[in-house]
């Protein structure tokens, strides 16, 4: 492979076969860099993260649809050295195994027949909570709330109040973050896991046939009880995290250009556009882990077998072959279904459609608030290298 020079916003001239941005620029703001990467080719030797990264759009697509080339099935894959193997880590018939029982209860019109009224209700509920104080912010007050609550409908955990759901849940992310930068699983990710897992069995131990995990514990047959519990976390803190950040970056695109909100709020058909539009200038997981199973040669450089190659969807849904002037947030965008925020292939989210619906609720309500404005101020960019959404997202409107 003929190594290339990059040159990343430090100035620091970097090798493209053996230098890379530090993993603090990537963490921050990524996108300059992923772009200088892409101009480079379409996969780049990350020397900070130690391994291959994909930053186009052709190759992510590929790469994520071939497992047998490019799996998840690693000692090394963070999520299963937190929760043991799941859907999320397993490749061929085992992931068909774990997948199977989740597909049908998150199809779109399961989704809707279940989720639906609770999440306009529970959405509704937290805004009028909110509307009197004239101001919030929308990540914990909302966002957060949220995806928590409907987590905790489809775990059948009603019984768990949700800061301790949600500490359960923060601590199993942190330990995936930890994991990923390199370091130890800390204690707090372990206890956090044995606590969801004590609280699901519990739940699975008194029935609930016609409850959404027990519909899908019913179709899980040939899934373990530990198996079975390793799939309740993932969608835990992938139900969570995920659309926690997927509604925060919304706002944050929305309410930080008052065209754009006013646009939406003039013609609410745009909202659809909207939220797809945000989920392509800003995913929410920034980027998937594979590893190749054998020696295999792509765009031109030699990956071994073993290495790492992470596909970045941030650069890929800004991959300008695919969308034109891709910086911009367009509202009219060609093609925005094209974006990858939610993977590609075999591991595509099992929850894109019920994501979709709470984060189309959530703003829906917070938009009808009047003089709706966003608080720069004490608002943040996001930020994160695997998850990325903004720390606080300040809002204030007109108090009703």
């Amino acid at each position: 492979m003929a190594a290339s020079t990059l040159s990343d916003d430090d100035g620091d001239a970097v090798d493209g076969a053996v230098g890379s941005p530090s993993v603090a620029a990537l963490t921050q703001d990524p996108h300059p860099h992923l772009a200088a990467m892409r101009r480079n080719g379409p996969i780049c030797w990350v020397e900070s993260l130690g391994c291959w990264m994909v930053v186009s759009h052709a190759m992510a697509v590929a790469v994520m649809r071939d497992a047998d080339t490019f799996t998840v099935d690693d000692p090394r894959f963070t999520t299963s050295r937190v929760v043991g193997p799941s859907m999320l880590s397993t490749d061929g018939a085992d992931h068909a195994r774990h997948r199977q029982p989740f597909v049908e209860p998150f199809t779109p019109r399961a989704s809707r027949a279940y989720f639906a009224d609770f999440v306009q209700a529970e959405s509704v509920r937290i805004v009028e909570s909110l509307a009197p104080l004239g101001q919030a912010e929308l990540r914990t007050a909302l966002a957060g709330p949220l995806a928590t609550a409907s987590m905790r409908l489809a775990l059948g955990l009603e019984g768990i109040p949700i800061a301790e759901l949600l500490g359960w849940y923060a601590a199993i992310v942190q330990a995936v973050a930890d994991l990923t930068a390199g370091d130890p699983l800390p204690d707090s990710g372990r206890a956090a896991y044995l606590s969801l897992t004590s609280a699901v069995q519990a739940t699975l131990s008194t029935g609930g046939e016609g409850s959404f995990l027990g519909q899908i514990s019913s179709a899980a047959g040939a899934l373990s009880t530990t198996e079975m519990l390793s799939n309740t976390a993932v969608l835990l803190f992938g139900g969570i995290e995920t659309t926690e950040g997927m509604i925060a970056n919304l706002f944050l695109h929305l309410l930080g250009e008052p065209s754009l909100l006013a646009a939406v709020r003039d013609v609410p058909a745009l909202l659809d556009a909207a939220i797809e539009e945000s989920l392509r200038l800003e995913p929410a997981a920034a980027a998937v882990d594979r590893y190749a199973t054998r020696d295999v040669t792509i765009g031109g450089v030699d990956i071994r077998r073993g290495d790492l190659v992470v596909v970045s969807l941030a650069a890929a849904n800004r991959d300008p072959a695919v969308f034109e002037d891709p910086d911009r947030f367009d509202l009219h965008r060609r093609d925005l279904r094209k974006q990858l925020a939610f993977a590609q292939g075999p591991h595509v989210c099992v929850g894109l459609h019920l994501a979709r619906l709470q984060t189309r609720s959530a703003a829906l309500n917070v938009l009808a608030l009047p003089e709706l404005t966003l608080d720069a101020e004490r608002s943040t960019a996001p930020t994160g290298l695997v998850f990325r959404k903004p720390s606080a997202v300040w809002a204030r409107w007109a108090r009703v």
